[in-house]
């Protein structure tokens, strides 16, 4: 549906942006002139009301979204809305009058349907909570929680702490040796070294009165400093034996839903914790707002199953050999774990921000929600309308829908705003930002691509992100685009972004944008993006050295130490390297390659190294020839069945073995493998291992 088939309502801001109605409905294309409001949201809103009587309204105006919404729910109306900033994101801006262009841009993307749905990841909890930490604060928390959750305690450090007169919920004690799972699945195991099980012990004070050296308290944990051995607290504690300093069993574990943990360090130390998992530390007003949180986290829940993942072009493992561990390296939430020659995600561990898709070389791991295809759908519209109404040097800035689109707002509110220039474009999370994204976006005409993270977020991915950038610009300057077209901007401060973004000089642009989508496939979307670049290029190449840990690249083969046994062949996941069929070659398609490093790692000669560049000549496609050698024939059938070097070297190494003596069994390796039996068979006198002595 297009702009034309919606109600469009478009308002000032009491004046305060500058806009021109009939510029901007031809920047548009729209046929029906554009009304211009100047209070939508007070005087005019009878203009909104009328247009819910329309299948789809587009309202320029984020500010007021809940009131309008909050208008079409009390109507009734099936009218689907969207709602469209252009005052913080272009009109309040000190080139405010000349962000027409980037207005009609953002007004475009209402065009654009919702992102396909994918499948959801469900989390079930009933509201069983484990509180862990010193007595004190465990138990005050603990009976204020205790009427709305299932509460369970383990006290990690029992000094200055007591147990409340009511056995209202299980209490344990115990050193915790592991945390394991997410919100509705957590394991907790834990040792316990205290002599005094609480769950066994009835609190009936026999024991506190019995030790002479006073060495057990209302918290009914014996401070092993202060005792000496007497044991008169077992003889006190008779029959219910909850006090035993002999345990034999003494490891615990326990599932639930959640976990709040009053350690001093969070016993799950993942950038991003898993969901259910909430440690405040010793910080009263923290401990407040976890447990503020804990109510709505009962119930069922589901969110996106972010990533997708096709282990057949994994490059991580072969043979127990490992080759990229880019993916395992950058997740931030510990939801990648190694599975063999391949990986697993734990999908509820997954928080989506997609550095996992970002620094994948071969594609294997890649954005499910939202997709590729999709982002580059809004990529494509924006900067083609924004060209076709006037626009020049684009720079698209991707930020967040969070903390950095406040950071935005607060631009527009207290600074210069935005450059006329820079269109903000909101994204999942800036780690989802790759090198087929920023080569793309180029590839679309713009001339830069800024992306916006928090400190926080530059923390856990900023480095994945400026290799990929830098990757990027390498590629980009290499084919004679001038200037810098990637930037990382990483900060909460306005004043610091306003500094940044304005700094920014134009870049070198493509003169003719691409046409194309983008795809599912990484490597796909990267060739025509590449190829798109290459074919514009102010100085076409063939060839760009690029840094170390590159996606692309050749393999180097020592001819004097490779003896063709094909290992890194078999190893090669994503089909660069082949072999001759029937003859004893080895072949490289450098366009597959994604420098993995599992060839040079499996090749028993150490015969391979690793050269990264980007060749853009047609040979990249091509079968290149590594190494050929000379066929060996079997001596006895005529048949090739491998190569002379490979065969000469098995005879100079096992020449004067003792199982190899007579000459007949090291002809025998001369031989194929059908006539090796078939030799066996015929000389049934010879010497075989059974007939060795030690």
């Amino acid at each position: 549906m297009t702009l034309e088939d919606r109600a469009l309502k478009i308002c000032n801001c009491n004046k305060t942006i500058a806009l021109d109605a009939k510029a901007l409905g031809a920047a548009l294309k729209l046929t029906q002139p554009i009304q211009m409001h100047t209070e939508l949201c007070r005087k005019e809103v009878g203009s909104f009301q009328e247009s819910l009587k329309d299948e789809a309204c587009v309202v320029a105006c984020t500010q007021e979204a809940p009131l309008f919404s909050e208008i079409a729910q009390t109507a009734n109306a099936p009218t689907q809305l969207k709602f469209i900033n252009i005052r913080e994101h272009a009109g309040w801006s000190k080139e405010g009058a000349q962000a027409m262009p980037k207005i009609a841009a953002l007004l475009a993307l209402a065009e654009l349907p919702e992102p396909e749905s994918v499948p959801g990841v469900s989390y079930q909890s009933s509201g069983q909570l484990l509180i862990m930490g010193p007595t004190e604060a465990a138990i005050a928390w603990a009976d204020k929680l205790a009427e709305q959750l299932e509460v369970n305690v383990l006290i990690t450090s029992s000094r200055g702490g007591e147990l409340p007169a009511e056995r209202r919920y299980p209490v344990w004690s115990g050193k915790v040796k592991s945390v394991k799972g997410h919100l509705g699945e957590f394991e907790v195991v834990w040792e316990q070294h205290n002599p005094i099980d609480l769950e066994v012990c009835t609190r009936c004070n026999a024991c506190i009165h019995a030790c002479p050296e006073q060495a057990i308290d209302f918290s009914y944990q014996i401070d092993m400093d202060k005792c000496k051995a007497h044991r008169e607290c077992v003889k006190a504690c008779g029959a219910i034996r909850a006090i035993d300093f002999e345990r034999a069993e003494r490891e615990r574990s326990e599932r639930f839903d959640m976990v709040l943990d009053f350690s001093a360090q969070p016993l799950i130390r993942t950038a991003q914790p898993p969901q259910g998992y909430l440690a405040p530390g010793a910080d009263p007003l923290k401990q407040a707002l976890a447990a503020g949180q804990l109510g709505q986290m009962v119930g069922e829940f589901e969110k996106p199953r972010f990533f997708a993942y096709n282990e057949k072009i994994c490059a991580h493992s072969r043979s127990s050999k490992v080759g990229c561990n880019q993916c395992l390296d950058v997740c931030s939430t510990g939801a990648i774990a190694p599975d063999g020659d391949h990986v697993k995600v734990d999908p509820h561990l997954c928080m989506g921000c997609g550095g996992c898709a970002t620094v994948c070389p071969s594609g294997a791991m890649s954005y499910a929600y939202p997709r590729v295809p999709d982002l580059g759908a809004r990529l494509k519209r924006v900067l083609s309308v924004y060209a076709q109404a006037g626009g020049k040097d684009a720079c698209l800035l991707l930020h967040n829908a969070g903390e950095s689109r406040t950071l935005i707002a607060k631009l527009a509110r207290r600074g210069k705003g935005l450059p006329a220039r820079a269109i903000p474009l909101e994204v999942h999370h800036p780690a989802s930002i790759g090198i087929d994204v920023l080569l793309a976006a180029l590839a679309y005409g713009a001339g830069q691509v800024a992306v916006l993270a928090t400190p926080k977020e530059a923390a856990e991915y900023g480095d994945a992100l400026e290799k990929q950038m830098g990757f990027a610009e390498t590629i980009a300057n290499g084919l004679g685009y001038g200037g810098t077209h990637f930037r990382f901007l990483a900060t909460d401060e306005h004043a610091v972004l306003e500094k940044e973004i304005w700094a920014l000089a134009p870049a070198a642009s493509v003169a003719k944008p691409a046409t194309y989508n983008l795809s599912p496939e990484k490597r796909t979307t990267l060739d025509f993006a590449i190829d798109h670049l290459a074919k514009q290029a102010p100085k076409p190449q063939e060839e760009i050295k690029l840094g170390a840990g590159a996606p692309y690249g050749q393999v180097l083969v020592d001819k004097q130490t490779c003896t063709l046994c094909m290992a890194c062949v078999g190893a090669c996941p994503e089909s660069a390297l082949v072999d001759g069929r029937d003859q004893p070659m080895l072949k490289f398609i450098e366009r597959n390659c994604v420098q993995c490093g599992l060839c040079e790692r499996t090749c028993p000669e150490n015969a391979i190294t690793l050269a990264p560049r980007l060749l853009l000549a047609a040979q990249a496609k091509q079968e290149v020839m590594l190494n050929e050698a000379e066929p060996f024939n079997c001596v006895r059938c005529g048949k090739p069945f491998g190569t002379r070097q490979m065969v000469d070297n098995m005879l100079g190494k096992l020449t004067g073995h003792s199982m190899f003596a007579g000459g007949g069994a090291l002809k025998r390796l001369q031989m194929c493998a059908d006539c090796r039996v078939v030799d066996m068979m015929e000389n049934k006198g010879e010497i075989n291992i059974s007939d060795v002595k030690p």
